[in-house]
C-alpha cells in the first residue's frame, strides 16, 4: 500500500527526532521539512499542509518550554494531532441499528468500484452477525446484474436483481421490500455508475432515494484521483446529499494521500477504505487508528475485532482441550482454519503495535497462505480416527503415512512434516493447558510476574515462533509479537517492553490468544 511509504516517511521522520540530542528550532524545522515533503508527495493538498505546519509551529513554542519539559514529547503529540486533523472531517456517519431494516444506497461514478464494494461492505456486515441482502438497481451497465450475482454468490449473500425489468426504482423498490419482509438487517442497493454531467442519471438516483428512503446514501469514491476528489465529493454532495464516502483502490496509488484529506476537507466522513479487490480487503477508517496504523505503530483493537468476526467461541471443545492441556491432529487443522478466515497476514500482523513495517511483505504473505491451504489438504486425506488422535498411529503403522500422502497428490516426507508440525504444537498445548499450566496460573499485570512465572512467559513465546512451520515467516513473526514481544528480553533500550517501546496491553492479548486456541 502506498500510504504505507508515506507513513514510512513520517515515521523515520519522528525517529530521528528521539535520536537528536539537543531539540532546538533547528531540529524542529528539520521535522517540519521531512514530513510536509513527505505529505506532498503523496498529492496532500498544499494549502492543508502548509497549515499543518504552522499549527505545529504555534503549539510548540521552543525557546518557552522550561527546563523540565520532554520537548520531543512535546513535537510528537503536535505533529500527531495535527496529522489526525488532517483526516478528521468532524462528522458521524450513519450507525445501523440492529432488529430492524437498515438501508444503504450506494452511488458513484462509472469505475469507481461500486459493485464490488457493495459486495464487501455487506460481507463485513454479515460477518458481524448481521443478517445482509444485495439489490442490484443497476440497469445502465451491461453485465452489472451479473456481476453482482456472481460477488453475492462467493460470498454467501442473498440477493435481488433482473433480467427483464428495464426500471431501476421498480427493482430497488421490489428487492428491498422483499428483504424487508424476510427481516434483513442490512439491505445494500447498488446503483447506475454516473458521471456529473449525465442529468437523466441523476435524476433517477433521485427517484430510487424518494423510493427505497435510505437511511444512508454512501459515495463510491476512486481514491486514485487525488486532489480532484474535493470537487467530486461536493458536486455528488449537492446532488445527492450523501451520509458518508467509501473509498476505493486505495492499495497502490500515490494519491490516496490527496484524496483523504481533499475528502476531510469537505466534512463528508470516510466510513471504509477498499485495500485490494479480495472480500476482506476493506478497511474501517478511523481517523487515529488510520494514523496510527500508517505510522506503523498498530491497533489492537482492529486485530480483537478480526478475531471476534471469526466466531471462535463457535469451537468450544478445542478450547476446553486445551485448557486440559490435550491436543489433537483435528485441532491443529481448525487452528489452520480459524488463520485462514483472518484474512491476509499482512493486515492482521499491520494491526499489532511494534509491528516493523518491512516485515509485511507480500511474498512471505503468499508462500504462508499456500503453505497453510497445503498442509490442510494433505489432512483433508486422513481418516476420522487419525485426525482424533495424537498422531502416534502413523508412527505404529508407517504404511498410513503413505496412503495420506497418495490421497493428497503429496509426498511422505510432507506427511512427516505435518507430523513434526503437531509435536510442535502439541508441546506447546502442555505449556499452556492442564492444572499446572500457563493458562491457568497466568498473571494478569507481568510486572507482578514471579521468576518462573516470567520463564514460563518466555519460553511460551519462543514455542509460539516455534510451532510455526518453515516457509511462513509472516505467522512467525505474528507469534512472535503477539506473544510478548521482547517483554522481557532485556535489550538495550528496551527491557519489559515490546518491539514497538511501549508495555503491551497483556491481558489483551492474552484474551485474544486464547480466543484463537493458541
Amino acid at each position: 500500500m502506498v500510504l504505507a511509504d508515506l507513513g514510512r516517511k513520517i515515521n523515520s521522520a519522528l525517529v530521528e527526532l528521539t535520536k537528536a540530542p539537543v531539540v532546538d528550532e533547528k531540529v524542529l524545522d528539520a521535522l517540519l521539512r521531512e514530513i510536509c515533503g513527505a505529505l506532498l508527495t503523496a498529492d496532500v493538498n498544499v494549502r492543508l499542509v502548509q497549515n499543518l505546519r504552522t499549527n505545529v509551529k504555534k503549539n510548540v513554542n521552543i525557546n518557552e518550554m522550561g527546563g523540565g519539559v520532554n520537548k520531543k514529547r512535546v513535537i510528537q503529540k503536535a505533529v500527531m494531532d495535527e496529522l489526525y486533523q488532517l483526516v478528521d472531517p468532524g462528522a458521524e456517519p450513519y450507525k445501523p441499528v440492529k432488529n430492524r431494516a437498515n438501508i444503504f444506497m450506494m452511488v458513484g461514478l462509472q469505475g469507481a468500484g461500486k459493485t464490488t464494494t457493495c459486495t464487501k461492505l455487506a460481507s463485513h456486515y454479515q460477518r458481524k452477525g448481521w443478517k445482509t441482502a444485495l439489490v442490484c438497481a443497476d440497469t445502465f451497465r451491461a453485465g452489472a446484474f451479473d456481476q453482482l450475482k456472481q460477488n453475492a454468490t462467493k460470498a454467501k449473500i442473498p440477493y435481488y436483481g433482473s433480467y427483464v425489468e428495464n426500471d431501476p426504482v421498480a427493482i430497488a423498490l421490489e428487492g428491498v421490500e422483499k428483504f424487508k419482509a424476510e427481516k434483513f438487517e442490512i439491505i445494500i442497493v447498488d446503483t447506475s455508475g454516473r458521471h456529473k454531467q449525465e442529468a437523466e442519471l441523476f435524476e433517477e438516483m433521485k427517484q430510487i432515494s424518494a423510493a427505497v428512503q435510505p437511511d444512508s446514501t454512501i459515495f463510491v469514491m476512486d481514491g486514485t484521483i487525488g486532489q480532484a476528489a474535493d470537487s467530486q465529493a461536493r458536486a455528488f454532495k449537492e446532488a445527492a446529499n450523501f451520509g458518508s464516502i467509501i473509498m476505493t483502490k486505495m492499495d497502490g496509488h500515490a494519491k490516496g494521500g490527496g484524496a483523504i484529506s481533499a475528502v476531510a476537507a469537505t466534512h463528508s466522513p470516510i466510513i471504509f477504505i477498499g485495500t485490494g479487490e479480495h472480500l476482506h480487503d476493506l478497511d474501517r477508517f478511523e481517523p487515529k487508528p488510520f494514523i496510527r496504523k500508517m505510522l506503523g505503530m498498530g491497533d489492537m483493537r482492529d486485530l480483537v475485532e478480526k478475531v471476534q468476526d471469526m466466531n471462535l467461541n463457535q469451537s468450544k471443545n478445542l478450547m476446553k482441550n486445551i485448557e486440559q492441556g490435550q491436543y489433537s491432529l483435528r485441532d491443529m487443522y481448525e487452528q489452520f482454519q480459524q488463520i485462514s478466515k483472518m484474512g491476509p497476514l499482512s493486515k492482521i500482523m499491520g494491526s499489532i503495535p511494534g509491528m516493523p513495517q518491512e516485515l509485511l511483505g507480500a511474498g512471505t504473505e503468499e508462500e504462508g497462505s499456500k503453505r497453510i491451504k497445503r498442509m490442510m489438504c494433505i489432512m483433508d486425506s486422513m481418516n476420522e480416527k487419525e485426525l482424533d488422535s495424537d498422531a502416534s498411529l502413523f508412527t505404529k503403522e508407517p504404511s498410513r503415512m503413505l496412503r495420506v500422502a497418495r490421497g493428497s497428490g503429496t509426498s511422505v516426507h510432507e506427511v512427516e512434516e505435518i507430523l513434526v508440525q503437531y509435536k510442535r504444537f502439541a508441546d506447546m498445548v502442555k505449556t499452556v493447558g492442564g492444572k499446572s499450566g500457563l493458562l491457568k496460573n497466568m498473571p494478569k499485570d507481568p510486572r507482578k510476574a514471579n521468576p518462573n512465572q516470567m520463564q514460563q512467559m518466555a519460553q511460551m513465546q519462543q514455542q509460539m515462533a516455534n510451532m510455526v512451520p518453515g516457509g511462513m515467516q509472516g505467522l512467525q513473526r505474528m507469534a512472535q509479537q503477539m506473544g510478548m514481544g521482547n517483554m522481557f528480553g532485556g535489550g538495550r533500550g528496551g527491557a519489559g517492553r515490546g518491539a514497538g517501546g511501549q508495555m503491551p496491553d497483556f491481558s489483551q492479548m492474552m484474551n485474544m490468544m486464547k480466543n484463537m486456541k493458541f
